[in-house]
């Protein structure tokens, strides 16, 4: 005989809501990783976009509020904080703005995206003077990567 099966409906098809959950949390989760540039090899977003330190922030804070947040937009931790390609897990952490939200940190450098860079690889905040300090492109170990190849700060 014939089991009784409906049309279409496959043992695969069904999906456990904890996958659901997971999928979810996976995709909230915010992921920094690394791509090759002209600067050579760097931090990015999950967009691809260049990721950077800013030399006035102290202490693992950011000193990068009101205008200078629209211009360099922080890397805001929405969920898990994920590394992938490159980029070191045990050099993420978080601190929190002034606004309260939750800011990624990389060698306990906030990280900032810049609205310049529209495309990926992009590396047009590298090396500016705005602020109050320099804006530097961020390297797998943590530092500050300069177009001159200084090899950190």
């Amino acid at each position: 005989m014939a089991k009784n099966h409906r049309i279409g409906a496959s043992p695969a098809a069904v999906i456990s809501p904890w996958v659901v959950a997971a999928a979810a949390a996976a995709l909230a989760a915010t992921v920094v990783s690394t791509a090759k540039t002209s600067l050579g090899r760097i931090l990015v977003n999950s967009r691809g976009r260049t990721l950077y330190l800013f030399l006035k922030d102290r202490n693992g804070k950011s000193a990068c509020n009101g205008m200078c947040a629209k211009f360099w937009p922080p890397l805001i931790a929405r969920g898990k904080v994920q590394a992938a390609v490159g980029a070191k897990a045990s050099l993420i952490g978080r601190t929190r703005r002034s606004d309260g939200r939750r800011q990624v940190t990389y060698n306990h450098h906030p990280l900032y995206t810049f609205v310049k860079d529209t495309k990926k690889g992009q590396t047009n905040g590298e090396g500016l003077n705005a602020f109050g300090a320099h804006w530097y492109a961020v390297s797998p170990a943590g530092k500050a990567v300069k177009k001159s190849g200084g090899g950190g700060y």
